[in-house]
């Protein structure tokens, strides 16, 4: 039986969304922010943001 992988694709673009977003945040946003913290939240935050998408798109993963 097949399952309906429409969330899925979602998650692949949300994922590079995030990943476009380290590229771009600590040289736009945070470009003023002399102090460590300020990146280092963001960085803390973006990786915990992609542990989750990959949790969420591979969650139907089997061996065969």
């Amino acid at each position: 039986m097949r399952k309906d992988k429409r969330g899925q694709g979602k998650g692949i673009w949300l994922l590079w969304v995030v990943v476009a977003l380290c590229y771009a945040v600590p040289y736009t946003l945070l470009a003023g922010v002399t102090r460590w913290y300020g990146s280092f939240l963001f960085w803390a935050l973006a990786g915990l943001a992609v542990i989750a998408l990959n949790v969420f798109l591979t969650r139907d993963f089997k061996d065969r």
